[in-house]
C-alpha cells in the first residue's frame, strides 16, 4: 500500500525538526514495519494515515548496562499535532526467570501491551497511548511521551545520607509508591499483570509529581500465584527505595561494615543475592514493622506475598505506627 501523503506536505510538515525536509529532499516511507530495523532517523511511518517523523532509537540503562539500544522502540514526532510519541514496534523475545524455586517463563507480547493501554487510559499512574495494526497486521503501540526522571535516576542522584533521608524524604516517597501499588492491585483486579515490574519502569512526571509505570508488554506464564512475578518486582523496588539505593555486600566488605558480623545467607534479597534485604541490621533505626515487610523478599522468607492488598496492609501499618511516633 503506497502513503497517500504527498512528499511535498511531510516536507512542510517536519520542517520544524527536520531542516532536511527542505527542497528535494524524499523521505522514506514506512507503511510495514516488520523489519524494524530498517526504520531508521529521518523516516517517515504512516499508521492509519497518520505520519510519525522517526527521531531516535530509545535507549534503556539495565543495571550494569548503560544505555542499551532498543532498536524496535523509536521516539517520534506526531506531525499532525506536533506531539512527542513513543513508538513500539513488534519484537518478540523470551527468556526463564527462578525466584524462591518457583519458575516464571516470560515473553513480549504485543497484544497483551495493547489490551493493558485500553483498561489504564486516563488513569494518572500509568503511561497512556493507543494501538494500531499496521499495513503487515503488526500491532504498533503509539505512546504519549512521558517528561520526567526514573524513580531509579532518582534516587540514584541524591545526595543525602541514609539517615536524614529516612526520616525526611523515604515517608514522602513511600507514599508515592504506595500509590503505585495501588495501581498495580488495580490491573491485578482486571485480570492483567504489568511483567516487568522495576524502578526504572517508573516515571517521576515533571508536570503532575505523579509515580506513572510504563512497559507493560511483558508477560509471564505461571504454576503458582498468577501475580506473584509482579509482586517480586514491587519488592525490589520497596528494599531499593528503603535503602536509599542498593545495600550491596561488597560495598559493606569495602567498608569493613559491623553488620558483616550479624548478616548470613537469610538476609540477602531473594532475586539478587548480593544486595541485603535485611536493612535493619545495617540501618537498625528502621522499625521492625517495615523490616518486616522487606524480609518477606528475602532469601530466607518462609511466606511470600500472594497478593498486593496484603502487601498494602503491611505498609499502610508501618506508616499509621510512623505517623503515631513523637
Amino acid at each position: 500500500m503506497k502513503s497517500s501523503i504527498a512528499q511535498e506536505d511531510l516536507r512542510q510538515m517536519a520542517a520544524r525538526w527536520f531542516p532536511l525536509s527542505q527542497g528535494s529532499h524524499r523521505f522514506r516511507i514506512h507503511t510495514d514495519t516488520t523489519d524494524f530495523f530498517r526504520v531508521e532517523y529521518g523516516d517517515v511511518v504512516i499508521l492509519g494515515g497518520r505520519p510519525y517523523l522517526i527521531r531516535h532509537n530509545a535507549k534503556e540503562g539495565r543495571f550494569g548496562v548503560d544505555d542499551e539500544i532498543k532498536f524496535w522502540v523509536k521516539r517520534a514526532i506526531d506531525l499532525e499535532s506536533g506531539s512527542l510519541k513513543i513508538i513500539k514496534l513488534v519484537f518478540y523475545e523470551a527468556f526463564k526467570a527462578r525466584i524462591g524455586g518457583i519458575e516464571f517463563e516470560c515473553f513480549r507480547s504485543p497484544k497483551k501491551e495493547a489490551r493493558t493501554l485500553k483498561k489504564v487510559a486516563g488513569h494518572k499512574n500509568f503511561m497512556h497511548g493507543y494501538s494500531i495494526e499496521d499495513e503487515e497486521g503488526n500491532l504498533i503501540r503509539v505512546l504519549d511521551y512521558i517528561f520526567g526522571k526514573s524513580l531509579h535516576a532518582y534516587i540514584d542522584g541524591l545526595q543525602i545520607d541514609h539517615q536524614s533521608y529516612f526520616y525526611n524524604l523515604f515517608p514522602g516517597i513511600l507514599s508515592n509508591f504506595v500509590e503505585s501499588i495501588e495501581a498495580i492491585r488495580l490491573l491485578h483486579q482486571h485480570g492483567e499483570k504489568h511483567g516487568d515490574i522495576r524502578r526504572d519502569h517508573i516515571l517521576i512526571d515533571r508536570n503532575s509529581g505523579r509515580y506513572r509505570w510504563i512497559d507493560f508488554d511483558f508477560n509471564y506464564r505461571h504454576r503458582e500465584n498468577i501475580y506473584g512475578y509482579d509482586l517480586f518486582g514491587l519488592g525490589n523496588i520497596l528494599i531499593f527505595l528503603a535503602g536509599r539505593g542498593d545495600v550491596l555486600l561488597r560495598e559493606l566488605n569495602k567498608q569493613n561494615h559491623p553488620a558483616l558480623f550479624t548478616l548470613g545467607k537469610e538476609d540477602v534479597n531473594i532475586v539478587f543475592n548480593n544486595r541485603i534485604a535485611n536493612l535493619k541490621k545495617v540501618y537498625p533505626y528502621i522499625p521492625e514493622s517495615l523490616n518486616r515487610v522487606l524480609m518477606h523478599f528475602s532469601k530466607g522468607a518462609n511466606l511470600f506475598y500472594e497478593n498486593t492488598e496484603q502487601l498494602l496492609d503491611d505498609l499502610g501499618e508501618f506508616q499509621t505506627l510512623s505517623r503515631t511516633i513523637p
